[in-house]
């Protein structure tokens, strides 16, 4: 069994490496957050302390942070992951970074002769916890079939889309869709509480239908409720959604909705909200209508 360096402990990190670790696969952890280490060594990870020491030691790295700029940064450099890593090491990013990135980080690994995986989830962080996450991944499929046994720990839905860049164009769509369906949840919920329907009713009654998805499943309850404690942050999202429409704009392709949707972020951003769930969306309906969605109305 492969021997996995990971880097990146937060809401989705955490939970993956408790998978791995769970699945009996010999995982060292680095992060710049000690607390988030000791955590996971006193579950039964080892730890580095440089991502050179980190993949001196694995057969498999896997990265999983906010940013292109912090993945290139744990790539390259003296203390980086390549500097450590032996020829053959499997390098798997699964940060929601642009395909062009993705490309070039996978061109400069392929300088150490180490292949490069780009592989962003979707599931948030009830399917790192569950064990649920869906892999989308670009790279060569042949590697991803020697690290399936990693893949599966933490998963459940593994698809190769095709050569690198691949999967993180994948990783743009599905953001589009997610985040325009919270929209939508948003703005149906608001109707509904502005028109003095309990929202919690109206969600009970349409899931059953064609309007029924996993977003308003896992988004509806958080409105009503009013838990915006983030399971993806709106900041993580606006970063998505920003990278949606570079490459969308860079192969000419009109988004009229996503655009409008990333001026809805930034709104919030502006209101104090970044740093909430991105069901958190539904403040910017709520504040136009004057109203607060919430059950028992």
């Amino acid at each position: 069994m492969a021997k996995v360096g990971f880097i990146g402990l937060g809401i989705m990190g955490k939970p993956m490496v408790l998978n791995l670790l769970k699945a009996g696969i010999d995982t060292t952890v680095y992060d710049v957050n000690p607390k988030a280490v000791e955590a996971l060594v006193e579950a039964g990870a080892k730890a580095a302390t440089s991502p050179k020491e980190l993949a001196t030691g694995s057969d498999v790295v896997i990265t999983i942070v906010p940013n292109a700029a912090i993945v290139k940064s744990l790539l390259e450099g003296e203390d980086g992951i390549l500097a450590g890593a032996k020829p053959g090491t499997v390098i798997v990013d699964m940060s929601s970074v642009s395909p062009v990135d993705s490309q070039k980080f996978a061109e400069v690994a392929a300088k150490y002769d180490c292949p490069f995986l780009d592989s962003p989830v979707s599931g948030g962080e009830p399917g790192a916890i569950n064990a649920t996450l869906a892999y989308m991944i670009g790279g060569d499929e042949a590697v991803v079939e020697k690290i399936k046994d990693v893949f599966l720990a933490m998963g459940k839905s593994i698809t190769v889309i095709g050569p690198n860049g691949s999967g993180s164009v994948a990783k743009l769509a599905n953001q589009i869709i997610v985040n325009l369906n919270i929209a939508a949840v948003s703005e149906a919920l608001v109707l509904a509480q502005k028109a003095g329907a309990d929202p919690e009713k109206v969600y009970q009654a349409i899931r059953g239908g064609l309007a029924g998805s996993v977003v308003l499943d896992a988004k509806a309850p958080m409105m009503y409720n009013r838990n915006f404690k983030p399971g993806g942050t709106l900041a993580i999202n606006l970063k998505d959604i920003t990278n949606v429409m570079d490459t969308a704009q860079s192969l000419d392709v009109p988004l009229i909705l996503t655009s409008q949707l990333k001026q809805i972020m930034h709104s919030l951003k502006a209101d104090g909200h970044i740093m909430d769930d991105h069901g958190g969306i539904v403040q910017f309906y709520e504040k136009l209508a004057g109203v607060e969605v919430k059950k028992g109305s």
